[in-house]
């Protein structure tokens, strides 16, 4: 019998600038006449505990999911892992019961049913603190399982080391890795360009939201 997930906050993070989409919020665009952003929420919110939303600006714009948004709070564009020492700050203050915070990519469409329960599986196969996705033998680092023990330690390289790599930074704890399939539709399938909205379109009229 597989050992239960202990309870596991959730954060989905759409910091990130959409250079390649053109600026704009990726996870606002919408395939199946639905947000990105709202599938990814379907998808992840059964799986945790609680789940906020890491997004720089104006707040406003995501008030219709009715999650907490909550800013970075490490000064300039610090990139995903300053979106997941966020999370973890928020954690500790907000629910100081919860160790664990779950990470995703907001603009992540197809999100597994099982991701928080095969993250923690990985990591306690491998005995280390941290574990990431797979798909397709490629990693997804800023898909991964956090404790929120590691945070002070994750806000020294941050602020004092100027780490931006997360790969840099989960090396030195260890990390497993969580495996999926990428066929047929890769769970971590990510929307970075429109061509990728016209693939994702594709993929749900092929396999639908299974």
């Amino acid at each position: 019998m597989t050992e239960a997930a202990p309870p596991t906050l959730g954060v989905l993070l759409a910091g990130g600038l959409a250079r390649r989409m053109g600026g704009g919020d990726k996870p606002l665009r919408e395939i199946g006449g639905r947000t990105i952003l709202e599938r990814a929420i379907e998808r992840l919110a059964p799986q945790c505990e609680a789940l906020i939303l890491n997004a720089n600006g104006n707040p406003g714009r995501f008030a219709f999911t009715g999650l907490e948004v909550v800013p970075d709070d490490v000064p300039g564009f610090a990139g995903p892992l300053a979106g997941i020492l966020a999370a973890l700050d928020w954690t500790a203050r907000e629910r100081p019961a919860i160790e664990w915070v779950a990470s995703a990519a907001a603009d992540t469409p197809f999100l597994p049913h099982d991701y928080v329960s095969r993250l923690h599986a990985a990591r306690r196969a491998a005995e280390v603190p941290l574990a990431c996705a797979e798909s397709g033998g490629q990693a997804h680092p800023v898909n991964g399982l956090w404790p929120v023990s590691l945070r002070e330690d994750l806000r020294h390289a941050l602020v004092v080391e100027d780490m931006r790599k997360i790969d840099r930074w989960t090396a030195r704890h260890g990390i497993a890795r969580a495996a999926w399939p990428a066929a047929p539709v890769d769970p971590f399938f990510n929307a970075n360009t429109p061509q990728d909205i016209a693939e994702a379109e594709r993929l749900l009229a092929l396999h639908g939201d299974a």
